[in-house]
């Protein structure tokens, strides 16, 4: 995936030697293959690129990342498909967030996460952010849909879903939360 710029923000691809830190916990590799990132997408931030203090968390690199490690090295040009951190476009290389598809779909269903940093959520950054891997991902050969999930009582992902222009078209049933809702938004 190419880095893709919006109105704020820098979205550069996840590869493979800052996947390797973040799963490694280690930090210091994460943070260097990032500045390698940015300088190959053009960036000319200020200073060192760095994760926030609290980011990745285990619980979050579980959901945006199911698979193992090797499955990943096998396999990146698949598993890490569309796969992007976000940046602001000036000032410091702060990591804000990130928006993660669930690897390149066999099957043309491509599914979108994101999470934002706490202490940036509410200024629009992950529809923002979303919005353009998703209308990457529906440029992209062989991709007719792009599906999100959330819960009916996740407000704010309630919101983004649907300022990118998804509708609902299902329920699924969680085995611990209860419903969970379907959106998609297709390829025009």
């Amino acid at each position: 995936m190419p880095a893709l710029l919006t109105e704020r923000l820098r979205l550069v691809p996840i590869t493979l030697p800052c996947i390797e830190g973040v799963l490694r916990h280690d930090r210091a590799a994460a943070e260097a293959a990032l500045e390698d990132i940015l300088r190959v997408c053009g960036s000319t931030h200020p200073g060192r690129a760095t994760f926030p203090p609290e980011w990745p968390n285990d619980d979050l690199v579980t959901i945006a990342f199911p698979c193992s490690l090797d499955a990943i090295r096998a396999h990146p040009d698949i598993r890490l498909w569309g796969d992007s951190l976000v940046v602001p476009r000036e000032g410091p290389a702060r990591v804000l967030g990130s928006v993660v598809f669930k690897g390149r779909p066999p099957d043309g269903i491509a599914e979108v996460g994101y999470a934002v940093v706490e202490d940036s959520r509410s200024q629009g950054y992950a529809t923002e952010a979303t919005r353009a891997c998703v209308e990457w991902a529906l440029a992209q050969e062989g991709i007719e849909a792009v599906h999100a999930t959330t819960f009916p009582w996740h407000h704010a992902s309630l919101g983004v879903i649907r300022n990118v222009g998804m509708v609902q078209i299902d329920i699924r049933e969680h085995d611990i939360l209860g419903d969970l809702l379907v959106f998609e938004r297709r390829r025009q």
